[in-house]
């Protein structure tokens, strides 16, 4: 097992290395200009080009682009400063720290309502197979996955109001002065995040339950005598919900980018909000920030589900 962690931490560093290449290269590619839109969005600069050689030079944009990333990861490794906004001229790490906690809520809310939905839903439509419950579980399972997040967003914010004169709550209080008030503002866009995400996990759950339920050592349980109850959660459950695990780990990207629509629709400010702002600015240090800390955040959980997953599976950790 000790080898198998260590595989694991030392496969993290050239992720890490090579996604903020990638990251950093990526965002320059964006068309438009940061130093257009200043000059637009202030009646005070002259559009000359001596003007742009200035501007440029002031946020060191005049350097080649290697030296621009050198610079720039070598802040965030020594210093962990992930640079000042080229508009606001505040500072990327503050903005995105304060807003990291809001997404985190959410995201979390999100899948914590499609593991209690899909879950049970896919054991039940495994054991009863073929029946109206199992017929109706697919169903809504398909339907989940076919009514995209940001239009059912739209229709939730929408029609409520048109026929009932009823929105969802938008306004953000602290969560200490008032934790009910502060959750109830994530209870309606995370359930519909939530939504696609226990579509998927209730069809695997099923396709892992249908397989495990079919092996001998389950045959043999039931030849025992132990009723289905104790079969189903004891035995067939256990095994079954280890690729669910895996599963979970590929919702965090999925949840990031289902948060950046449904906080613009629902004007909920966090990380998806900023990184709207930043593409509309092409703010690039704001973009970079942004991506870079979701790309850390998705491979500390892959990582994590990766060591869960050896936890829970000795055949993993013994190929290793």
């Amino acid at each position: 097992m000790q080898r198998y962690l260590v595989r694991r931490l030392l496969a993290v560093i050239p992720t890490l290395f090579f996604a903020s290449i990638i990251v950093f290269l990526v965002i320059r590619l964006l068309p438009g200009d940061a130093v257009d839109l200043i000059i637009k969005s202030s009646p005070f600069i002259e559009n000359t080009e001596e003007m742009r050689e200035q501007i440029e030079a002031d946020l060191g944009l005049d350097k080649p682009m290697h030296l621009q990333y050198v610079r720039w990861i070598s802040d965030i490794v020594i210093r962990g400063d992930l640079g000042t906004s080229l508009v606001r001229k505040t500072s990327v790490g503050g903005e995105i720290s304060e807003r990291v906690p809001i997404t985190i809520t959410m995201g979390l809310l999100a899948v914590l309502f499609a593991l209690l939905i899909a879950i049970p839903v896919g054991v039940y439509s495994a054991v009863r197979q073929d029946t109206l419950g199992d017929h109706v579980g697919r169903s809504v399972a398909i339907l989940g996955l076919a009514i995209p997040s940001f239009w059912l967003g739209t229709m939730v914010v929408i029609l409520p109001a048109i026929w009932w004169g009823w929105s969802p709550p938008t306004r953000l209080v602290p969560f200490l002065d008032a934790p009910l008030k502060y959750l109830s503002v994530f209870v309606t866009p995370a359930a519909i995040l939530g939504a696609s995400l226990a579509a998927v996990t209730m069809r695997m759950t099923r396709t892992m339950m249908l397989e495990v339920l079919r092996q001998d050592y389950i045959r043999t349980a039931r030849a025992k005598g132990l009723g289905e109850w104790l079969v189903v959660t004891r035995h067939a459950m256990r095994n079954a919900l280890i690729p669910v695990i895996t599963l979970v780990g590929l919702f965090v990207p999925i949840v990031i980018g289902g948060t950046v629509i449904l906080e613009r629709i629902f004007d909920i400010p966090g990380i998806g909000q900023l990184l709207l702002l930043g593409v509309q600015d092409r703010d690039y240090p704001v973009i970079t920030g942004i991506f870079l800390v979701v790309g850390v955040f998705v491979i500390l959980v892959n990582l994590l589900v990766d060591v869960s997953y050896g936890f829970l599976d000795p055949k993993v950790r013994d190929q290793e």
